[in-house]
């Protein structure tokens, strides 16, 4: 993934979705990376182009040693807009995202379009983020690291239920810079927010976990008191990290609050052969359109371009239908054709990419009603096949 000069730093980022579509920006917590809002993208970069970052010192963006302040982080996000020449953004943050969120909006109001705050606050405990601070620059993350993932940024049933999601974010957390987590922890130790966000003018949606023990519902509760436009939603039986443990319901909150009074329509004119590539790849992964092209070979090289161009750019690209809703048309038209190879690459993508299986299932059965039973009678098998690769 690309890196841009933002703010006087390095940040690492991903833009995908169809190049006129509205921009949403997601910002990501103190400790984490962009990979948590995988499941979101996935679902919203049919419709909206989405653009997702490291925080600095997170992730692979730059380490800054100095410590920050929220004005610094919201100028970061301000700078990656326009090395990219993005002019207008909604911007959704979790925790320290959030936080991030609430100083663009006061910083730079006419290039915010609608601001969703996540499991975040206004004001935290300062004395509790110096001692972190102290902590980790002389300890590293082992003292509070195991504490944090559970019962904080997850709780112990969705723990126990999904280990491998626990173990991937304290991996992504052992992996990140120290000197990068005190510098962001210095934001938290000095937010200075509360006397400020009654400034906030654009449309705000809050979104909390109710068993958040971090930034419980009391703390989004003061932020929608101060902004007095602002809804809120708490949603049961999640903690922290709710973009992972609640993702279908945060998903659909934010799909219902970005998409009031959006356009619809496809951007005017052919997409660009990079989009086209960007919104191929985001789907099939890059693995597999590397061996595409590698494959085709010179001979045919111009039709993977060709193909790529049109049914990534101009069809994919088209942000009328989620991409969600293209993966179930093509499925269901592959199933009619008997075409298993395209059947097999589009199945697999669409449960990478946040279909469920029950949606597939259903799928299924009314692709095999309409196309007939022994078309039916393949799709399931090479449903069958395709989930038995991850087995």
């Amino acid at each position: 993934m690309p890196h841009a000069s933002a703010n006087g730093i390095s940040l690492h980022y991903e833009i995908v979705g169809p190049a006129g579509a509205p921009v949403v920006a997601f910002a990501h917590s103190i400790g984490a990376t962009m990979a948590m809002w995988d499941a979101q993208v996935a679902a919203l970069a049919g419709r909206y182009r989405c653009l997702r970052y490291d925080t600095r010192g997170h992730g692979d963006s730059e380490v800054v040693a100095a410590p920050a302040s929220v004005d610094d982080l919201a100028d970061d996000l301000a700078g990656l807009l326009d090395a990219l020449g993005i002019a207008r953004a909604h911007v959704v943050g979790l925790s320290l995202g959030g936080m991030t969120g609430q100083a663009f909006a006061l910083r730079y109001p006419d290039r915010l379009d609608r601001l969703a705050l996540v499991a975040t606050s206004a004001e935290m405990d300062r004395a509790a983020w110096r001692k972190r601070i102290e902590t980790v620059t002389t300890e590293g993350y082992e003292p509070f690291i195991d504490g944090i993932m559970v019962p904080r940024w997850f709780t112990p049933g969705f723990a126990a239920e999904h280990p491998e999601v626990v173990a991937g974010f304290r991996a992504r957390m052992m992996a990140n810079d120290p000197r990068g987590y005190a510098a962001c922890a210095n934001v938290i130790a000095t937010l200075d927010l509360l006397p400020r966000i009654k400034g906030i003018t654009a449309p705000t949606l809050i979104i909390v976990g109710a068993e958040d023990p971090a930034t419980p519902v009391a703390m989004s509760e003061v932020i929608r008191s101060h902004i007095p436009h602002a809804e809120m939603v708490v949603l049961p039986g999640a903690a922290h990290i709710i973009a992972v443990e609640a993702a279908d319901r945060v998903t659909e909150c934010l799909d219902g609050f970005l998409s009031r009074g959006a356009r619809r329509d496809a951007p005017p004119g052919g997409a660009g052969f990079d989009d086209a590539l960007a919104n191929r790849t985001a789907r099939l992964g890059g693995e597999y359109v590397s061996r595409a092209f590698s494959r085709a070979g010179e001979f045919g090289a111009p039709w993977q371009a060709f193909m790529t161009r049109i049914a990534w750019g101009d069809v994919w690209g088209d942000p009328v239908l989620p991409w969600q809703t293209r993966s179930l048309l093509t499925i269901a038209m592959m199933t009619a054709l008997h075409r298993e190879e395209e059947f097999k690459v589009h199945f697999r993508a669409a449960r990478q990419n946040g279909v469920s299986d029950d949606t597939l299932r259903a799928a299924l059965t009314q692709a095999g009603i309409y196309a007939g039973v022994p078309a039916g009678n393949a799709a399931f098998r090479w449903a069958r096949e395709v989930m038995a690769e991850t087995e």
